[in-house]
C-alpha cells in the first residue's frame, strides 16, 4: 500500500510540473511587454536577392511593428523599402567598380522600444547592416544610445523633432517633422469649426510630444483646450466611454491620431455620438488609409492631416501608386510606403556619391550629393536637402476633407 501511495504522489508531482511549465510557456508567448521573449527566437523576415559572380550584398535592417495594433503601419513602411530594393536589385548598383545588391532583414518589435533595442543588437551582431530602418520615436531614442558606437546609420521614420537634439551623426530623419503642421492645422480648424479643442491622441511618447507641440500654437491663436485624455490602442478597442467624456465638454475640434485603423474607429465613434465638429489628425494616421476602413471619405468630412500621396498627382507619384497597389494587392499607397521607398533610393545614391558601401560617415556626408543626383523617375515627393542635424527637407502640404473630397492646403 505504501508503494502505491508513493507512485500516486509521484504522479501528481509530475503532472503539476508539466502544468507549471505549460503555464510559463503560455505566459511568455502571450506577453505584450517584450520581457519574456528570447531574442534568438524572433523570426527574421529576409529578402535575399540573387547575385551573379562578382556581385556583393549590402544588408539593410528594419525593426518595426509587424504584429499588434501598429502592424499595418509597419507593413506600409517595410513594403516601401522592399519594393525599392526589388527594383534596385534588378540590375544592382555600382560603387568603385563593384556591383552591389540589397538584402533586407526585418524583425517585428511590436511597437515596443525595448524590443527595438533587442532586434537592433541582434542584427548588428548577425548581419552587420549599413543602415537600419526604425519606425517609432521610442525605438529611435533607445537605439541612439549605441548606434554611433556600433557603426550603423539609423533611418528614422518618425516625425519627432526631439530626436535631433542628440546630435547623432549617423541618423537620417525621413518624414517631415511634425512641427511643420500645427500652425496650418490650427488656423484651418479655428476658421472652420471654432476654438474649443479636446485632446485624444495615442498614449505613446509620440502622442504626448505632439500634444505638447500643438497646445501652445492653438492657445496663441485664441484656442482653448477643454478636455485632455489619451488612448492606449494596444488595450482599448471600445472608445465609447473615452469619447463620451470628451464630448461632454462640448468641443468644436477633436485632436486624434495614432495608427490609421484605430484612429478611423475613434472618428467613427465620435460621428456615431453626434459630433459635428472638426478632426485634427496627427501625421501618423493617413487620410487615404482611414477612408478605406470607413468606406470612403464621408465620415472624414471636417478632417485635416497630411496630404495623401495620391493627391501629389505627378508622373513619378502616379507610377509609384499604381505599381504599389498592384504589387501588394491593396487599395491605397500611403506616404509611409512612398517616403521609405524614396529614402532607400537616396541611401543608394549617397553610397554611390561616397564611393563606399561601408564607410558610414562618408555615406552620411554624401547624402546631399545623392539628392542632387536623384533620378526623376523615383522622385515621388520633391525634396530639397538634408540638414546638418540629419532631417530630410520635403515639399509638403496638408490635406483637408470637404464634401467627401480631399483638398490640398499649403503650409503656413
Amino acid at each position: 500500500m505504501k508503494v502505491v501511495k508513493r507512485f500516486f504522489l509521484l504522479g501528481i508531482l509530475v503532472l503539476l510540473a508539466f502544468g507549471l511549465t505549460a503555464c510559463l510557456n503560455v505566459s511568455d508567448e502571450g506577453s505584450t511587454d517584450g520581457g519574456g521573449e528570447d531574442e534568438n527566437t524572433a523570426e527574421a523576415k529576409t529578402e535575399t536577392p540573387e547575385i551573379n559572380e562578382g556581385e556583393e550584398i549590402v544588408k539593410i535592417g528594419y525593426s518595426g511593428p509587424l504584429s499588434g495594433p501598429g502592424a499595418q503601419y509597419g507593413l506600409n513602411i517595410l513594403n516601401g523599402i522592399e519594393m525599392a530594393a526589388d527594383e534596385i536589385n534588378e540590375t544592382g548598383f555600382e560603387v568603385d567598380g563593384t556591383t552591389y545588391k540589397l538584402e533586407i532583414v526585418a524583425l517585428d518589435d511590436k511597437y515596443l522600444p525595448n524590443e527595438t533595442g533587442v532586434n537592433v543588437k541582434r542584427m548588428v551582431s548577425e548581419d552587420e547592416p549599413v543602415a537600419i530602418y526604425l519606425t517609432h520615436s521610442g525605438g529611435v531614442f533607445a537605439t541612439q544610445e549605441f548606434n554611433e558606437q556600433d557603426n550603423f546609420i539609423i533611418m528614422a521614420y518618425t516625425s519627432e523633432p526631439r530626436m535631433y537634439e542628440q546630435g547623432n551623426e549617423l541618423m537620417i530623419g525621413i518624414p517631415p517633422q511634425y512641427s511643420v503642421w500645427p500652425e496650418t492645422f490650427s488656423k484651418y480648424m479655428i476658421e472652420h469649426f471654432g476654438n474649443k479643442m479636446a485632446l485624444l491622441p495615442t498614449n505613446s511618447q509620440y502622442g504626448k510630444d505632439w500634444s505638447e507641440a500643438i497646445v501652445p500654437v492653438w492657445e496663441e491663436m485664441g484656442g482653448e483646450i477643454v478636455h485632455e485624455s489619451d488612448i492606449d490602442f494596444a488595450k482599448e478597442t471600445d472608445y465609447f466611454t473615452i469619447m463620451t467624456n470628451a464630448l461632454n465638454e462640448d468641443p468644436d475640434v477633436l485632436f486624434v491620431g495614432g495608427p490609421s485603423e484605430p484612429t478611423a474607429l475613434v472618428i467613427k465613434q465620435a460621428k456615431e455620438l453626434g459630433f459635428e465638429g472638426g478632426f485634427m489628425v496627427m501625421d501618423q494616421a493617413k487620410m487615404e488609409e482611414m477612408s478605406g476602413f470607413l468606406d470612403g471619405y464621408e465620415l472624414l468630412n471636417g478632417s485635416i492631416g497630411s496630404l495623401p500621396i495620391e493627391e501629389e498627382n505627378s508622373e513619378a507619384s502616379n507610377a509609384f501608386v499604381e505599381k504599389y497597389k498592384s504589387t501588394y494587392d491593396t487599395q491605397f499607397a500611403t506616404s509611409e510606403s512612398a517616403l521609405n521607398y524614396q529614402s532607400l533610393y537616396l541611401l543608394v545614391e549617397a553610397m554611390k556619391a561616397a564611393g563606399s558601401v561601408d564607410d558610414r560617415q562618408a555615406i552620411m556626408d554624401a547624402v546631399n550629393e545623392g539628392i542632387k543626383n536623384f533620378p526623376d523617375e523615383n522622385m515621388i515627393l520633391p525634396f530639397k536637402e538634408i540638414t546638418e542635424e540629419g532631417s530630410i527637407q520635403w515639399k509638403s502640404e496638408a490635406g483637408a476633407v470637404e464634401d467627401g473630397e480631399v483638398i490640398s492646403i499649403p503650409l503656413d
